[in-house]
C-alpha cells in the first residue's frame, strides 16, 4: 500500500511560479514510478509528467514543456512538480499517481492516487 499527499498548490497570477510536493507513504516508494495528472472542471483527467524510480528518466506533456520540472528524493519518499511560466490553461487539481507497470500516460496504469491539490493562474 502506498498512501499519496499533495500540497503547494495555491492561488498565482500568470507568469507565477508553483511547487507542488507529493509526499508517500510506506518503504516501497522507490518500487514505483511516479506521475502527475491533472483535472479541471468538466474535463478529463490528463497526464502531466512522469518520472522513473530511480529518477533518471522523465517524461512531459507538450503543452508543459520547457515550463514544468519534475523531480524526486527517494530518501524522502517524495516526489516534485516544480510549474513555472503559469497560464490560466494550467488551472486544475493536480494528482500524484504511483505506477509499478503500464502507460506513464494512461490514468488506467496507475496503482495509487492522491486526493489532489488545486491550482489556480489568475490572468
Amino acid at each position: 500500500q502506498v498512501q499519496l499527499v499533495e500540497s503547494g498548490g495555491g492561488l498565482v497570477q500568470a507568469g507565477g511560479s508553483l511547487r507542488l510536493s507529493c509526499a508517500a507513504s510506506g518503504r516501497s516508494f522507490s518500487s514505483y514510478a511516479m506521475g502527475w495528472f491533472r483535472q479541471a472542471p468538466a474535463k478529463e483527467r490528463e497526464f502531466v509528467a512522469g518520472i522513473s524510480k530511480s529518477g533518471d528518466s522523465t517524461v512531459y506533456t507538450d503543452s508543459v514543456k520547457g515550463r514544468c520540472t519534475i523531480s524526486r528524493d527517494n530518501a524522502k519518499n517524495t516526489v516534485y512538480l516544480q510549474m513555472n511560466s503559469l497560464k490560466p490553461e494550467d488551472t486544475a487539481v493536480y494528482h500524484c499517481a504511483a505506477i509499478k507497470n503500464g502507460l506513464w500516460y494512461s490514468v488506467a496504469s496507475y496503482d495509487y492516487w492522491g486526493q489532489g491539490t488545486q491550482v489556480t493562474v489568475s490572468s
